[in-house]
């Protein structure tokens, strides 16, 4: 069972004369373990496909069944919930609660999962330790590296256990140090069966995927295995 299959994706915005068509019939396919890497200019649609594989807009039309569901129609508490149960997100600004503990933040989605509070530690904490920050648990963000905040909301994208990791530039905040090592823990991730959607605009990230997925105009121009592909605007 492929992870996504998107077929015939479609967002179109206002009406008339002011209606512009963002993604215009994108069909997408993302086995068990892969890692994507979703690249393109600006305006050129990425980000609201990303959107759309993320369960943060409905599109306009086509089908998008994630892990075997059928998604694309969902709505409200619905689509809430299956957001929250099938992906992980990782942004490019962390977004972790700056006064809560590294563990209290990984806890975040077993909390509105309504997940009880002996488990929510046990997971959180074994979520850190996968990606190498079990001695930082208690610390807040404030007290944490930019490279350690990203691994800890990493640490939350996993918590829940989800059908991929949707990641919107991971690494555009850090150094290159930083970045090199959160792109060697999605490798160690990727290895031991984490599938990965990575959206991002630097050459050398995408090229750490299987794949590079390249959007222009709202459709797919390029979908072709990264090794030995000139990745650029």
């Amino acid at each position: 069972m492929k992870v996504i299959e998107a077929r015939k994706l479609t967002k179109v915005y206002g009406r008339g004369e002011g209606r512009v068509e963002a993604l215009a019939g994108v069909s997408l396919d993302v086995e068990p373990g892969e890692w994507v890497s979703v690249v393109g200019p600006s305006g050129s649609g990425k980000s609201t496909l990303m959107n759309l594989l993320g369960l943060l807009d409905r599109p306009t039309s086509g089908s998008y069944v994630l892990d075997g569901r059928e998604v694309s129609g969902l709505k409200g508490g619905d689509l809430a919930r299956a957001r929250r149960e099938l992906i992980g997100f990782v942004f490019q600004s962390y977004n972790l609660l700056p006064r809560q503990s590294a563990r209290k933040n990984v806890e975040l989605p077993l909390i509105y999962a309504g997940t009880r509070g002996t488990e929510r530690r046990k997971r959180a904490l074994e979520a850190l330790e996968q990606v190498g920050l079990s001695d930082r648990a208690g610390h807040r963000p404030p007290e944490l590296s930019g490279g350690q905040k990203q691994r800890v909301a990493i640490a939350r994208a996993l918590v829940s256990r989800p059908a991929m990791l949707l990641a919107d530039e991971p690494t555009g905040n850090l150094d290159t140090k930083s970045g090199d090592d959160i792109l060697d823990l999605f490798g160690e991730l990727n290895v031991a069966g984490v599938t990965l959607i990575v959206v991002t605009h630097d050459p050398e990230v995408a090229r750490r995927g299987d794949r590079v997925v390249d959007i222009r105009d709202g459709r797919v121009f390029a979908d072709e295995r990264s090794r030995g592909v000139e990745v650029g605007e």
